[in-house]
């Protein structure tokens, strides 16, 4: 079993070479707008699963990009990354952002009709 030391090591260093990567060596427009939040290596180093969010619209088109370079990326991170053999690069889009703002709106809300509840009416005072 590898040192689970090791590989958080490894795949901090491959996300921080990656990102710098993608924003210098790139000339893609589909993958200008990434930004890589987490990598998980397999404990033979042979497997990297990538992920990434996107300001594009769309991150089909970002993940296409990102597929159609990662040969280019794997060989460049090859000569920045001192290990064995590089491993092979699957990327995948983390959707833990837009669900921690779909929350965050969530509770946004619920805090405002809380509020709403909470907050005293106006009486009418009537005259005697």
């Amino acid at each position: 079993m590898a040192n689970p030391q090791r590989l958080r090591r490894v795949a901090d260093q491959i996300q921080r070479e990656l990102s710098d990567l993608v924003h210098t060596e790139l000339q893609d427009p589909r993958v200008r707008m990434v930004t890589f939040t987490g990598v998980e290596l397999s404990p033979d180093l042979m497997h990297a699963k990538v992920y990434f969010t996107s300001l594009a619209d769309t991150h089909d088109e970002s993940l296409a990009g990102l597929k159609r370079a990662a040969g280019f990326l794997r060989s460049k991170l090859g000569a920045r990354v001192k290990i064995h053999s590089t491993p092979e690069l699957h990327f995948v889009y983390d959707e833990s952002v837009e669900a921690g703002m779909r929350l965050d709106r969530l509770i946004d809300e619920a805090v405002a009709a809380d509020e709403a509840l909470k907050s005293p009416r106006r009486r009418r005072l009537r005259p005697r």
